[in-house]
């Protein structure tokens, strides 16, 4: 059997995708509750009654039923994030809301009465919008300090109920999505380059202070960062195409590259040189990025695109564009669906960084119909679901057999959540359904999809019943 029998087997979500209660218990306002049509959709001055992850799927009240069906699937881990204006409800208030802290203490106490590790990304789409707005976010220097005292107030209070950690969600996503994942309020069309990668800066030299945080207040746990992992595959032999995927990649490693290595790369100096791009570093930060790499490596993977230097169909549906792949299946919002390309880039990441690897998201979105299960209860006969999670873990197992030290699996949006990219809940990944719709009707109740006890045959058997 390739997965090792102290495999972390689990689901993820982020909180402002499923806990609701935007404006309960003392929590400030952050940028999800401004996009109520998602990444491409208009940003609001205030949160409007059609944006639905303001209520989103009420995790906030009913998490401890959400809990205990995690458990019955066996559950090893759950990765989930804590919302950061929950604890500082503008981001640069002097002292933390008591009732934020306590909610998490409250979540992580559930998780483990089931025997279930939290893995917790400390920020994930989340800014407070204070922060965005007054200091346009991570372009501004001061988002450092303001994040260095969340993570030292967190730390402090969960020292001893967490114990794996990751510093940013999809780091790589702010050179795509600079609102969402960096909390960047300048429009994406009137930013420069100089304070885009100034931002990235930011909030890399603020994950290794993290890292270096966690080893000196929590010295028995571990910490990470996640990188947004979209392999791109040259779409004709030429070198002009290879190279351009080259490039392309680039682009994305480097955040890995900071991350683990300590250092920026010849390529991305190259690039800023190139294009008039100084990155200011303060005292300090070049030896602190150097000294405080990273423990393990994070990702998420849903599809692979193509590139080409001569250009060709765009895909659809995904944050970093591409062309699309003329050998592959697509989704119902038009993501390409390939399995070897979790082992491709479990591969080449190992190859790169050496370091003990985190599956934290993958799965299927789709559109799912509830029906009647023959039994008096509904459920959803989701069997596209069970075929691409199991062609994707087959292909885990390749990697694990191909020596890559793969320790987790977590997919993504374990039950249903407000989607990212639309702000929608038709576009459904979980092994629970939720009884809501876009527009905000229905019960909220839960019900078990087939590939519940499918996820839960796989956990108790270890892998050892995926379909080859």
């Amino acid at each position: 059997m390739a997965f090792p029998k102290d495999f972390l087997w689990g689901g993820a979500v982020a909180v402002n995708q499923v806990e609701g209660a935007y404006n309960e218990d003392g929590k400030g306002l952050d940028i999800r509750d401004v996009m109520p049509h998602g990444i491409k959709g208009e940003v609001t001055a205030e949160p409007t009654p059609d944006n639905l992850s303001l209520r989103a799927i009420d995790f906030y009240h009913r998490y401890k039923d959400d809990v205990k069906l995690f458990a019955e699937m066996g559950f090893k881990v759950f990765r989930t994030s804590i919302a950061w204006s929950r604890i500082f409800p503008n981001g640069d208030d002097a002292e933390p809301n008591e009732a934020g802290l306590n909610f998490y203490d409250d979540l992580f106490d559930e998780l483990h009465s089931y025997g279930i590790e939290p893995l917790v990304t400390i920020s994930h789409y989340e800014t407070p919008l204070n922060l965005a707005r007054k200091y346009d976010g991570w372009v501004n220097h001061a988002l450092i300090g303001f994040y260095e005292k969340f993570v030292r107030t967190i730390f402090a209070r969960y020292k001893d109920k967490v114990k794996l950690w990751l510093t940013f969600n999809e780091i790589n996503s702010v050179l795509h999505s600079p609102f969402m994942s960096g909390g960047i309020s300048t429009p994406k069309e009137k930013l420069s380059l100089q304070d885009l990668y100034q931002a990235c800066h930011h909030e890399l030299v603020a994950s290794a202070l993290a890292t270096k945080i966690t080893h000196e207040m929590i010295p028995d746990a571990k910490v990470g960062c996640m990188i947004l992992a979209m392999p791109i595959y040259p779409l004709t032999p030429n070198p002009d195409d290879v190279i351009k995927v080259m490039k392309e990649d680039h682009f994305n490693d480097f955040f890995g590259d900071v991350h683990c290595r300590g250092i920026y790369p010849g390529y991305m100096k190259r690039y800023f040189r190139e294009n008039n791009i100084s990155i200011k570093f303060a005292d300090g930060e070049e030896e602190l990025l150097k000294n405080h790499t990273v423990d393990f490596v994070l990702f998420s993977y849903y599809m692979s695109i193509c590139e080409a230097a001569s250009g060709g169909v765009k895909g659809e549906g995904n944050l970093l564009g591409g062309i699309e792949n003329p050998h592959l299946q697509k989704s119902e919002w038009g993501w390409a669906i390939d399995p070897q390309g979790l082992r491709f880039v479990l591969n080449k990441f190992y190859d790169r960084w050496q370091k003990p690897i985190f599956i934290v998201e993958n799965g299927l979105g789709a559109n799912d119909e509830l029906v009647d299960d023959g039994n008096g209860g509904k459920t959803v006969n989701d069997a596209y679901r069970i075929n691409y999670l199991n062609d994707h873990l087959v292909q885990v197992e390749e990697a694990i057999l191909d020596g890559v030290p793969v320790m987790s699996y977590t997919t993504w949006g374990c039950i249903d959540c407000v989607s990212a990219s639309t702000a929608e809940i038709k576009k459904r990944y979980g092994f629970i359904y939720v009884d809501l719709n876009s527009d905000g009707t229905g019960t909220l109740n839960r019900y078990r999809k087939k590939s519940f006890n499918w996820y839960k045959d796989i956990i108790s058997s270890n892998g050892a019943n995926l379909k080859k």
